[in-house]
């Protein structure tokens, strides 16, 4: 069985085992084109890796561009989102992906470097090198074809001088059978000069025998060593020649699956990556960090109580009531009219309150609308009472629930807000406040690790005195003290702010403490005649305790007091001129002449109206058509 075996090992390497000099010593000029075709097949393949390693490089550029693409951008709105583990996770998806385009980028390299750089060289040998062959090839062709061409002419040379040297001989040999010749004649005409000839003739025939004779044993000797030993020896060399070619495109393709198998574990673990980017979305804290971006802290509104308006319905109408009502009625109004001033000179606040709710008037087509006699007025309608008003403002839902709410409102409205961040609600201020103090105390490390470096140098300097001037650097240490001061300070009250808001949040998370004052103000709030609500809950969630409708009103006028005691008039981002007499006669507006200048505080946000200031105390809105408006672009922007 093995024996067998051997055997059928022994004949397939036998017939393996082929010689191009012995099997195809008369097909050199297919040799040739065979050799020339691998060539062209190696550059081929070159050409195809060559290819192979720029899509690669175009890939990776795209996935790279791609990655970047939809990476965070600095200071950018998108910093917010990466909060959430869903976001996170996106962007661990995105850099993997980077790392991904690098592997490909690495494949692309090890192509240029491992193959297409090595078979470039290498055509460049194996050119030369086969040209070096077939020229030894075609010389020695070149050797025997002029050997058998020596062997052609010593054989048409030995066979003229054979039948010239035969011609010579039979003229010799006729003369001398003539009988008609007389002895006399014979030798006068075949005497010594025919003999000469004749054996001449014979021996230039002899030398050129021999001349041919040397030039066959040469040319058989010469063929031989051509066929059998030069040949052989040549082609043997272009086959060694074609097989390395052969195995050199071999390894080639080896080391093209190779690189491919190389990154195969780096791109496995970026395959990984993103599958743990995708593991580590986590709903419940992404709805979680929903709560605690949106966050306001405020307490949902109570209950609307019940106005009665039909009391007065109730009542007799008779002499007593009535002079008791007019009697009643006086101090009433002196009283109401007492408490209701705060409202009525703040005129921040009426403006707000009292904003036009109609379009404004259209522009009259006369240039002077004050000489017609049915000229445009400002917009007419119902004059509401000041507390239905304070009202409607108060208790609108969609609107803001309190004057802290307006105060915000209108930071929000210029694009600035407080320092203290009181235009948040209380939970977003406190984590407002909380960042800030992370930020302060940031700069705070810094400013005090510049001091010591400085300190360091300083010393440094009093040591070494031809390294610098200690001096020099007193300036510098003395500014950063101040800057340290003034960040110290700056956290202090931070700090001051942040813990007035948890110790606000921490009362109005008190259940036990929030329902005995609900049930306290429900004991003691008398009814009225109006039964007008008396339960407020502010939105930092406290209650109030109301006995009357006066020390209703009183509180809020309170609330008023504080909110825009202390609050600088709105910034003037313009002047305007006025086309047209324009008269204000209903709330909120504010008259004009024709030809006037104005200061602009508020622009036209889409209504027909802008808010213009006369002076300190008198402002209000005017219709936008019967202006022109110069804004200020350097007070518009800040």
């Amino acid at each position: 069985m093995y024996r067998n075996r051997g055997s059928l090992g022994g004949n397939y390497i036998e017939t393996m085992s082929c010689r191009w000099g012995t099997e195809l010593w008369d097909q050199f000029d297919n040799l040739e084109k065979h050799t020339h075709w691998g060539i062209e097949f190696v550059e081929r393949y070159t050409k195809f890796v060559k290819e192979r390693s720029e899509i690669e490089i175009s890939y990776a550029k795209q996935i790279r561009n791609l990655s970047k693409k939809y990476q965070l951008k600095k200071n950018s709105r998108e910093e917010d989102e990466y909060k959430y583990t869903s976001c996170r996770a996106f962007l661990m998806t995105l850099n993997e992906l980077n790392d991904y385009a690098g592997q490909h980028e690495v494949i692309a390299e090890n192509l240029t470097t491992h193959i297409i750089c090595e078979l470039t060289r290498y055509i460049q040998d194996l050119k030369a090198e086969r040209k070096s062959h077939f020229h030894d090839g075609r010389r020695a062709q070149q050797h025997i074809e002029n050997s058998w061409k020596q062997l052609e002419s010593s054989k048409r040379r030995f066979e003229r001088d054979c039948k010239e040297a035969d011609r010579a001989q039979q003229y010799f040999d006729k003369i001398d059978a003539d009988i008609n010749v007389t002895k006399a004649d014979v030798e006068k005409r075949c005497s010594l000069k025919a003999r000469q000839q004749a054996q001449m003739k014979h021996q230039v025939a002899e030398d050129s025998k021999n001349e041919y004779i040397s030039y066959l044993q040469k040319f058989n000797k010469e063929q031989n060593e051509h066929y059998y030993t030069l040949i052989p020896h040549i082609f043997q060399k272009i086959q060694e020649m074609e097989e390395k070619r052969i195995e050199r495109v071999g390894e080639s393709m080896k080391t093209y699956a190779e690189v491919d198998r190389k990154v195969l574990p780096i791109v496995g673990k970026c395959l990984d990556g993103m599958t743990n980017a995708a593991a580590s979305i986590q709903p419940k804290m992404d709805t979680k960090q929903v709560v605690e971006s949106y966050k306001s802290g405020f307490e949902p509104p109570g209950d609307v109580e019940f106005e009665d308006y039909s009391m007065s319905m109730r009542r007799t109408v008779s002499e007593s009531s009535y002079l008791n009502s007019r009697g009643e009625g006086k101090p009433s109004r002196s009283n109401s009219r007492g408490k209701l001033w705060p409202f009525i000179k703040r005129n921040k606040l009426m403006s707000l309150l009292a904003s036009p709710r109609q379009p404004p008037p259209p522009p009259p087509t006369s240039p002077s609308p004050g000489a017609v006699s049915n000229g445009p007025q400002s917009p007419q309608q119902p004059k509401e009472p000041l507390s239905h008003r304070l009202n409607e403002f108060m208790t609108s839902k969609h609107k803001m629930h309190c004057l802290r709410s307006l105060k915000r409102g209108l930071s929000l409205k210029l694009g600035s807000g407080p320092e203290d961040c009181s235009h948040l609600p209380p939970e977003q201020r406190r984590k407002k406040l909380h960042a800030k103090i992370i930020d302060i105390n940031k700069e705070i490390q810094k400013e005090i690790d510049q001091r010591d470096a400085l300190t360091k140098m300083r010393e440094v300097y009093i040591k070494n005195p031809h390294m610098g001037d200690p001096n020099s650097l007193d300036p510098r240490l003395e500014e950063i003290n101040q800057n340290i001061d003034k960040l110290q300070l700056d956290a202090r009250k931070h700090e001051a702010w942040l813990l007035e808001v948890e110790t606000r949040l921490t009362e109005q998370g008190d259940p036990q403490r929030r329902q005995s004052g609900f049930y306290d103000s429900q004991a003691t709030t008398p009814v009225n005649n109006n039964c007008a609500p008396v339960n407020r809950e502010s939105p930092d969630g406290s209650y109030t305790e109301d006995h009357s409708t006066e020390h209703h009103l009183k509180s809020r006028s309170t609330e008023f007091d504080d909110d825009f005691d202390d609050d600088d008039p709105l910034p003037t981002i313009g002047t305007c001129k006025s086309l047209y007499p324009f008269e204000g006669q209903n709330e909120g507006t504010i008259s004009m002449a024709e030809g006037e200048l104005l200061y602009v505080i508020e622009e036209d946000k889409g209504d027909g109206w802008t808010r213009v200031r006369r002076n300190q105390d008198e402002e209000g809105y005017v219709p936008t058509s019967y202006i022109k408006v110069f804004f200020d672009t350097n007070a518009k922007d800040s």
